[in-house]
């Protein structure tokens, strides 16, 4: 299946969750951008290890906690070679990428950020960027800058050289928007800020899963993405970090795993990725994040590239057929979703009337009201596909459209 050209039929069958009917009809799941559905080969890994590993990592001399410890290691060694990482160390586990988002901001921004300071995004950020640099910013003194978005759903990146200045402490940036699905040149954004000595977070949440990432081809200082969304399970995520930025950085929470040894004097902490991992890992969250790397390359992670950019033009001209349908966001290059209103129909009620036909998409701000603000609306319907659809997931979308003209006249 690793050609270049992928199997949709096939992989349908993989996913016994997109089998079912809702309200009478066959499901047809476009909100993957929120949460992606799982294989089965993950949903066996999580019952084996449940059924036959289940033990803590790291602490136990006994043969279940060896084998857990193992299980634990060799998914952290997938992560890092389906990242391309030089060296499984520089793999966090956490619980998403907002958990290493805000794990950066704690440890890497508290010790590096000040008064006066600033920390550079841009408009197009999930809540998850945003919100904790602003809250970063209001303890320490330090400004939140941003880079403008256009019309058509882009950067300006002509702004760019401006806007890093000599008091940025970090770029902090989007690799494909949640909202628009715009995908941005980060690996220019790198080059450019690293010439001034600026480092850089990326948010890979909606990149993973649409086209291979090489962190060390980025150069980025940290990549952060979220399993669930990966065709994995919920409640795990990753930090990459470059070995000496982590090794510079402090604990982001205290407790066990993350000390070499404690008194009531003082701690050593452990040695990276340890010392970021405080407590009992989510282990059999990590092995079903391990299933899900190992099935996205069987199934050719270069074969979902050209199955999402064909199934997006094809979205894009069928939409674009519907009367009163406008989408937003026509950058240069996109991924994995499109996002649109309709007339005065609010997004909700197009929601529902969807979801009665069997269509599942979402409706709202996407936890991106900023970007929102910039195109003038309050929300807007987003439909997000992923490996397992196909173009007649996006038919039974237009026909439910057609459904929601017909209601409201």
């Amino acid at each position: 299946m690793s050609g270049t050209r992928l199997d949709v039929a096939k992989v349908r069958a993989d996913f016994p969750i997109l089998q079912q009917e809702v309200r009478g009809r066959p499901l047809v799941y476009l909100d993957s951008a929120a949460s992606a559905q799982k294989p089965q080969a993950v949903i066996d890994a999580i019952s084996h290890f449940y059924t036959h590993d289940n033990a803590n990592v790291h602490r136990g001399v006994h043969f279940l906690s060896e084998r857990s410890t193992a299980a634990f290691e060799a998914a952290r060694e997938k992560v890092a070679r389906f990242l391309h990482a030089k060296d499984s160390k520089e793999i966090v586990f956490v619980r998403g990428t907002t958990e290493a988002i805000n794990l950066v901001v704690s440890s890497f921004g508290r010790k590096n950020i000040g008064a006066g300071d600033e920390v550079l995004i841009t408009g197009l950020e999930h809540h998850a960027n945003i919100v904790p640099w602003q809250m970063l910013c209001e303890q320490v003194g330090a400004k939140l800058n941003s880079i403008p978005v256009d019309a058509h759903g882009d950067l300006a990146l002509e702004r760019l050289d401006e806007l890093l200045t000599p008091r940025t402490r970090i770029l902090a940036v989007t690799h494909v928007s949640n909202a628009l699905g715009t995908v941005v040149p980060v690996k220019e954004l790198i080059r450019r800020a690293h010439a001034k000595g600026i480092p850089v977070l990326v948010d890979g949440a909606q990149a993973v899963t649409h086209f291979p990432v090489d962190v060390v081809d980025l150069d980025c200082d940290f990549y952060a993405f979220s399993g669930h969304k990966l065709f994995g399970p919920m409640g795990i995520g990753v930090l990459y970090g470059k070995k000496d930025r982590l090794e510079s950085m402090p604990p982001y929470q205290g407790g066990g795993d993350m000390i070499l040894s404690v008194t009531l004097e003082k701690t050593i902490y452990n040695r990276v990725p340890y010392r970021f991992e405080a407590g009992t890992p989510d282990v059999a969250g990590a092995v079903g994040l391990g299933a899900a790397i190992d099935y996205l390359r069987q199934v050719g992670q270069e074969a979902i590239a050209a199955h999402d950019r064909e199934l997006l033009a094809y979205a894009e001209e069928t939409l674009g057929r519907v009367p009163g349908l406008r989408i937003l966001g026509q950058g240069r290059e996109r991924s994995g979703l499109v996002s649109f209103v309709m007339e005065d129909i609010h997004p909700h009620d197009i929601g529902t009337i969807l979801d009665r036909e069997g269509v599942a998409v979402r409706t709202g701000h996407h936890c991106a009201q900023p970007l929102m603000q910039c195109f003038g609306v309050a929300a807007t319907v987003r439909a997000s596909m992923a490996l397992y659809n196909m173009r007649e997931d996006v038919d039974a979308l237009v026909r439910g459209l057609h459904k929601v003209r017909e209601v409201f006249g």
